[in-house]
């Protein structure tokens, strides 16, 4: 029976110092794949921070596009409205160089129409008259 114990123990520390040579390799392969993955980030930082630069820049770009757009459609909107304006002040005194003259040849034109009307009727005054007066002498109470 003492065989067979000592054989068990044998098996027994045999396995446990197989454990350990693996846990040791793996430990090992756990640090190598730890340090490539520490140089695979380093490189990646290497060549992502131009990158990250270079959109840094453009977004920099970008905004003082925006910022001169803005200011340029803010000098549009402001010539047009002058533009607007001044077409009104045009619109308005054709307008009043139109219409003034046009009111005044309109009261000429009633003016000499109101005349020859009262030309015509003193014409047919001399006639009509007397017969309108006996008119209305009978309509008189």
């Amino acid at each position: 029976m003492i065989v067979w114990r000592d054989v068990f123990l044998g098996v027994i520390a045999v396995a446990t110092l197989a454990i350990a040579v693996a846990q040791i390799a793996v430990i090992v392969a756990a640090a190598s794949a730890a340090k490539r993955l520490g140089e695979m980030a380093e490189t990646f930082e290497r060549e992502v921070k131009p990158l990250i630069g270079h959109l840094n820049a453009i977004g920099r770009d970008a905004a003082r596009a925006a910022q001169v757009a803005t200011v340029q459609v803010e000098r549009v909107d402001k010539l047009f409205a002058d533009v607007a304006q001044r077409f009104e002040q045009t619109v308005s005194a054709v307008d009043a160089s139109i219409s003034g003259p046009a009111r005044e040849g309109r009261a000429l034109i009633s003016a000499f129409r109101a005349a020859f009307q009262a030309v015509r009727e003193l014409r047919r005054g001399g006639r009509g008259r007397q017969g309108r007066g006996d008119d209305e002498d009978a309509l008189f109470i």
